[in-house]
């Protein structure tokens, strides 16, 4: 039996599992691939995703692990919460198990220097049972369930996208993991603008960003609250009712505020673009928006939070936020966290 430590790649070679879940865990992969590129190190990214057209690494395509299997009339009885320390390993699931197998088949075969996991607890303990370094990508929420307790201590580090003197709000987990956390401020895959003049004239405009994981409001909402906004525009993007684009910056540019959820991916675009902003909190496991759309609250960020768009007072809410300063932003992203990001990683790598 060996005694002495695998031979592994340079810190030219990392690896960056992205979540099928919603579009922002690519988009930051995206943007910390493009970083790292230009220091002489490739990203092979690990997803169920399509590989992106712009991606120049590697892409290793993985099964999914969701499906419902067949035969299995009972998904309690497969325990996918193995007991309450992982969040998802059903008995018995084929794609789980190819999935697992392609990760770890890549492992053996590029061994590379880390692994960027965004994010997966189940991923995460594979890797570090490979041996391999692990950064992990930390949401934000109450995080102090078994399986993100055990997830967060077998990983070399973990980041939180969003500014430091957000986390003890943001993040609810022991006090020990919050001080590992290592704020990176927001990464938008968009460069900071400053601030863009009104640029057309006309009513004030509304964008509506809607979210591919789910609107973060009830079926016939959007329709109210355009009807009580009096003389605004309105246009609606993504979501259950919008058309989807792939880059919305001209319509966030030509937007006096845009009304979205408290999706990492979407706050960072908006703030990138330095425009104020109209937040609903979407329900998503473990609290995540809800602890995002507190802090917003509690500013100094230029953003009016409120619960519902059933709750908010239109067109007031509107106007409010039309008067905030965009440029507030600048604390939320600063347009360096994939610099960030990249440093991170490339310590652990080394």
């Amino acid at each position: 039996m060996s005694t002495g430590p695998l031979a592994v790649a340079a810190p030219s070679t990392v690896g960056c599992y992205v979540h099928h879940h919603g579009s922002g865990h690519l988009h930051r992969a995206g943007a910390l691939a493009r970083e790292v590129a230009g220091r002489g190190v490739s990203v092979t990214g690990l997803s169920s995703l399509p590989r992106p057209d712009d991606w120049s690494g590697e892409w290793v395509d993985l099964p999914r692990d969701d499906p419902a299997e067949p035969g299995c009339p009972d998904p309690a009885a497969a325990d996918p919460l193995a007991g309450g320390r992982l969040h998802w390993a059903p008995r018995h699931h084929a794609g789980l198990l190819e999935r697992h197998a392609a990760v770890a088949a890549w492992l053996a075969r590029t061994r590379p220097a880390a692994v960027v996991v965004d994010v997966s607890v189940e991923v995460a303990l594979l890797v570090r049972l490979h041996g391999v370094p692990v950064v992990s990508v930390v949401l934000p929420g109450v995080r102090d369930d078994a399986a993100h307790r055990l997830g967060h201590d077998v990983c070399d580090e973990l980041v939180g996208l969003w500014p430091a003197e957000a986390t003890a709000t943001l993040l609810g987990v022991a006090p020990e993991v919050a001080g590992r956390v290592r704020a990176l401020g927001g990464l938008s895959r968009f460069e900071v603008e400053a601030p863009p003049g009104r640029r057309r004239p006309g009513p004030p405009r509304v964008l509506v960003l809607g979210g591919r994981g789910g609107d973060a409001w009830a079926e016939g909402e959007l329709e109210a609250a355009t009807a009580a906004a009096g003389s605004w525009d309105w246009q609606v993007l993504g979501g259950t009712g919008g058309s989807w684009v792939a880059d919305p910056r001209e319509a966030i540019r030509d937007a006096d505020v845009v009304l979205t959820h408290a999706g990492q991916n979407a706050l960072a675009e908006v703030a990138a673009l330095r425009r104020p902003a109209v937040v609903v909190p979407a329900e998503r496991p473990h609290d995540e928006q809800r602890c995002t759309g507190r802090v917003l609250a509690a500013g100094p960020w230029p953003a009016v939070v409120v619960p519902s768009l059933a709750a908010a007072r239109w067109p007031d809410v509107l106007d409010e936020a039309r008067a905030l300063d965009g440029s507030a932003w600048a604390g939320w992203v600063d347009g360096h966290a994939a610099a960030r990001f990249a440093d991170v990683v490339e310590q652990v790598a080394r």
